[in-house]
């Protein structure tokens, strides 16, 4: 069956993303060291994460909430202000960061919207999504954005009904093994994984090696030539 749609993620396949999350954190280290070392603050920290992620949703915001709340927690209610505001304010810089197209994207984009339907889908902060990709220049390459809370099955389901001819004709490209590749091959789609290098342990799932309709690229570039190659079979 033809592939008339093709699902892209946005943070960390079309743009630079998770690096930042890395460096505040390194930051909120430095700014904790004297309360509790980095591998601990790491746990407690993805923790709070995994507890909020219902409250707050993907996204910087989400994560500076979850920053205090652990700040709190390993000083017993004693971080002082300061730190507070540091905290606050990495994550300020987070959000006016500007946008970093990881290698061959612009070009994959022109290539992909003259042959297919392409439609963006993201989860996280709206406001933060919207800016990222005006900053990107890519907006008008697609046909559809799609900002959403979670990327479940259903999701998938519901915009690939939206923007094509349901999901047994679409593809779902992106760096997250959970939310980009096994979601969408679950609603029925193909799943195809795009690595990144850099990886939320909250997105991690087992590679779904043999399922028929899943496949993995070395960068995004390469994804026209999957889609000819799946197109003719």
């Amino acid at each position: 069956m033809r592939i008339t749609t093709v699902g892209l993620d946005a943070d960390d396949t079309l743009w630079h993303n998770e690096r930042f999350f890395h460096m505040t954190q390194a930051r909120f280290a430095d700014l904790l060291a004297e309360h509790a070392d980095r591998d601990h603050l790491a746990d407690r920290l993805l923790a709070a994460e995994r507890r909020n992620l219902g409250h707050y949703g993907f996204g910087i915001k989400g994560f500076m909430l979850s920053m205090i709340e652990t700040a709190i927690e390993v000083t017993d209610g004693r971080v002082p202000g300061q730190v507070i505001g540091q905290i606050i304010a990495a994550g300020q810089d987070m959000l006016a960061h500007p946008i970093d197209l990881l290698p061959g994207v612009a070009d994959t984009i022109d290539r992909l919207a003259g042959a297919h339907r392409l439609v963006l889908i993201t989860k996280g902060d709206l406001l933060d999504q919207e800016r990222k990709l005006a900053q990107s220049g890519l907006g008008d390459a697609f046909d559809a954005v799609e900002i959403v809370s979670h990327k479940t099955p259903e999701t998938y389901a519901q915009i690939f009904a939206r923007h094509g001819g349901g999901p047994d004709r679409a593809l779902m490209a992106g760096n997250s093994m959970a939310s980009d590749v096994v979601a969408p091959i679950e609603a029925g789609a193909w799943g195809v994984f795009v690595p990144h290098g850099l990886e939320w342990a909250i997105e991690a799932a087992p590679e779904p090696a043999t399922h028929p309709r899943y496949r993995r690229i070395s960068a995004l570039s390469d994804l026209p030539a999957l889609l000819e190659a799946l197109q003719a079979d």
